[in-house]
């Protein structure tokens, strides 16, 4: 069996203002393995010039540690207004940048959360501008031998996203991929273990997030929880990421806040419709073990003003709780 490299992303840090190098060391001294660089702020996006890339690169190869890129954007629209947009050029630089740094996976995210939004055009919509995007970006992705790992986040479900592909006429191990959001599927209303099962061969990042839900009268709760204090069978996930033919990082991504899905509204639900009765009816049995959770005090929603306070000591405790999950 292969050596699963346990890192971090740099997004729950974001708190403690850390340059990307200032990172690179944070996981070196916290027994991560390497990060995953989901994106930079504006001030050091100002600063990421080819010579401070070649550092980072520099950096980690020294100290053996893995590198992820960011910044990639998949969906052609400004998610605030929907305008359309043009997304050549800005996933050209992202491409540009992992060349310098020397790494093949650029994690993809637009933002997402149109189908809380009843003024967002349709998912199809989008799903089909994405891939018209995507189609004009394959050469140029291909000459800079990177994938851009489209993260589930709260744009497109697992099904949706296989859609994709297809529309794409895109191979896994080509120019797209996956970043796989273990706690994200929760709020896509999938469970994360069947969702992994139907994207697997596309996987080539992760996020791996314990998470939770909770159920009102107005319907489902969900937030991240600390690595092994959730309900997600992330050992299963891991377990099945090991069988892929090419080597998958785990990188910790943690934070506060929590997401309201009202699934007793038919016209939200509406916008799901490739749910299972079978998989909806494991996030409500998900959702009683999480009460359990929740009431032993084993886990609970931090607001995301409070994230500040715990960031630095929960990604260490994450850290230490992945690593020992895949001792197991």
């Amino acid at each position: 069996m292969k050596r699963l490299r346990v890192g971090i992303d740099n997004y729950g840090l974001y708190p403690l203002q850390l340059s990307p190098l200032e990172i690179l060391q944070w996981a070196k001294e916290h027994g991560a393995e390497g990060v995953s660089f989901s994106g930079l702020d504006t001030k050091d996006k100002e600063k990421t010039d080819k010579a401070y890339l070649k550092d980072l690169a520099q950096f980690a190869e020294d100290n053996n540690l893995y590198l992820e890129w960011g910044g990639g954007q998949h969906i052609p629209r400004d998610m605030n207004n929907w305008n359309k947009k043009d997304l050549f050029d800005i996933n050209k630089k992202v491409a540009e940048e992992a060349g310098i740094l020397g790494v093949r996976i650029i994690r993809s995210c637009s933002g997402g959360l149109m189908r809380w939004n009843s003024e967002s055009p349709k998912t199809e919509t989008l799903l089909q501008e994405t891939a018209d995007t995507l189609r004009s970006q394959h050469q140029m992705l291909k000459d800079h031998n990177v994938i851009l790992a489209i993260e589930t986040h709260f744009e497109f479900t697992t099904h949706e996203l296989l859609r994709l592909f297809k529309l794409c006429d895109a191979k896994p191990g080509e120019y797209l991929g996956i970043c796989l959001d273990t706690m994200n599927l929760l709020t896509m209303l999938e469970d994360p273990v069947f969702a992994t099962e139907r994207i697997l061969p596309w996987i080539v990042s992760t996020h791996i997030k314990d998470g939770a839900l909770r159920e009102t009268s107005e319907g489902l709760i969900t937030f991240p929880t600390e690595i092994g204090k959730g309900v997600i069978n992330l050992k299963k996930i891991i377990q099945r990421l090991n069988t892929l033919s090419w080597d998958v990082c785990l990188s910790v991504e943690d934070h506060g806040g929590s997401f309201f899905l009202p699934i007793f509204d038919p016209l939200f639900l509406s916008e799901f419709p490739d749910i299972t009765p079978d998989e909806y009816t494991c996030l409500l049995n998900m959702a009683q073990l999480s009460e359990e959770k929740i009431e032993s005090g084993q886990c609970a929603i931090v607001e995301r003003e409070k994230w500040p306070e715990f960031c630095e000591e929960r990604i260490q405790r994450d850290v230490l709780a992945l690593k020992e999950l895949i001792r197991d």
